[in-house]
Order: structure tokens, then C-alpha cells, then sequence
């Protein structure tokens, strides 16, 4: 799910792969905000309108928080959110003084990189660990969502997918498609004309897209959701239990 700016106005759309790899326009809403309510009635809609969770979903997202916290009250341990990288390192180098955005942008990198859930994190926390000298902002900033960045490399996925889930590129690309027909246009009459422009573009442009890298290891990536949630739900109850 992302925004786009419609002038003071805005449009909230979700795209999902299926199992095959096919990208998929989900729906689309109008808001000039990506708040909490907006976001919950959204995902609740696609729920109505037949998406299934139940098997897990992995949810990209930039880290807006209305959008995060719509996902866990929606779909709760179903809902595994995967928070783009590339949003996070450019978060954390802009507290940086510009001398040192650069080297910090490729360590930041280099860390993302790794395949190994372990070696990724080692590498994040070294990289924290300078941080605290430099910028205390900086620290705070990649300790935010820490462990929600990695969720490819801990479910072991990193190789398969990386290239199509580890970002929000995925839909960035699409909206900047949709830019491409909507942009131009300063004046809209109404919102039925705002959001049957807004659908048509996404049909025209649904049928252009390729299916993402790493598709035919989808299934893998299944099983690894169903995985995590089995380990979320049994933590759940333990809490439950020490909590009674």
C-alpha cells in the first residue's frame, strides 16, 4: 500500500502478487492521508471483497505508522510486514551531516545485503555502535522497525526475493506510471472523474507489468509466513499464560 498526492488530495492504493508472480491492483482509496482509520477500513474492504490472509501475508510498506498499525489490528499475527530498506537507510543518513551520509548510505547497504538473518543484523548493531558516537537521532532512527527491516533475511528468503521485496519499489514504480497519465491533469471536476482516471490508468497499466524475480520460489515463501506465524502464535500463548 502507498499514497499519492492528488494536489491537496490523495489516493491510497494497494498492489498484491499472487502466487504465480502476477502484480495485481487490489484496490484503490481516496484520502489525503495514510491515518490509521482510513487504512484499517481499506484492508477490512479488500477482506470483504475476498483477499485471504489466512495463510499469511507479507506486507512491504514504508513505514508510514497508520498503515502498520492497520495491519496489525486487521490482520493481526497473519500480517508479516517487511519494511523497505531503502526507506530506512535514507531515514537514518538524513540526520547525518552530508560529509557522512555517503559512508554511512553504503554501510547501511552492505548490511542490508547479506543474506544471513544473523550476519545482517551483526553488521546493523556495528553500524550502531557508531552511530551513538555521531548521532544519537541517527541511533534512534534505525532502532525504529529494527528487526521488521529484516524479515526476508529471517525467514530465510533473502536470495530468493530480495530484488522485489526488501523495497516498496514494487508500487513506487507503479505510481510513478500512474504520475505519468494523471500529472498533467490540474483540475478535476469531481471525485468519481478522480477515481475512475485513477482505475483506468491501473488497468491499462496492470496488464504491462512482468511478474517479480524470485516468482517461482513463492510457494517457499508461503511456507516460511506459515512458519512465523506458528512461532508468533506460541509466544502469543506463553504470554497469554504468564500473563493468567
Amino acid at each position: 500500500m502507498d499514497g499519492k498526492a492528488f494536489g491537496d488530495d490523495g489516493m491510497i492504493i494497494a498492489l498484491g502478487v499472487t502466487m504465480e508472480g502476477r502484480k495485481v491492483f487490489l484496490g484503490i482509496i481516496q484520502s489525503s492521508t495514510e491515518n490509521h482509520k482510513v487504512c484499517r477500513d481499506f484492508l477490512l474492504n479488500l477482506i470483504d471483497r475476498g483477499l485471504r490472509y489466512d495463510k499469511g501475508l507479507l506486507c512491504i510498506i514504508d513505514g508510514a505508522k497508520g498503515i502498520r498499525k492497520a495491519i496489525n489490528e486487521v490482520f493481526g499475527i497473519h500480517g508479516i510486514v517487511q519494511r523497505c530498506q531503502w526507506h530506512k537507510r535514507e531515514n537514518i543518513v538524513a540526520y547525518l551531516p552530508k560529509h557522512q551520509q555517503e559512508e554511512f548510505r553504503n554501510k547501511l547497504q552492505a548490511a542490508y545485503s547479506k543474506e544471513d538473518y544473523k550476519k545482517a543484523k551483526t553488521a546493523l548493531q556495528a553500524i550502531k555502535t557508531e552511530l551513538r558516537l555521531i548521532n544519537e537521532s541517527a541511533v534512534n532512527s534505525l532502532e525504529e522497525g529494527f528487526e521488521e527491516t529484516l524479515t526476508i533475511q529471517r525467514l530465510g528468503m533473502h536470495r530468493e526475493i530480495m530484488r522485489s521485496f526488501k523495497t516498496t519499489n514494487m508500487i513506487e514504480s507503479v505510481m510513478a506510471l500512474v504520475g505519468q497519465r494523471t500529472d498533467k491533469v490540474d483540475y478535476w471536476k469531481n471525485s468519481n472523474q478522480k477515481q475512475r482516471w485513477v482505475a483506468t490508468s491501473l488497468l491499462s497499466i496492470e496488464q504491462r507489468l512482468n511478474k517479480v524475480n524470485g516468482y517461482r520460489h513463492l510457494i517457499e515463501l508461503r511456507n516460511a509466513l506459515q512458519r512465523e506465524i506458528q512461532n508468533m502464535g506460541g509466544i502469543e500463548e506463553r504470554k497469554e499464560a504468564v500473563a493468567a
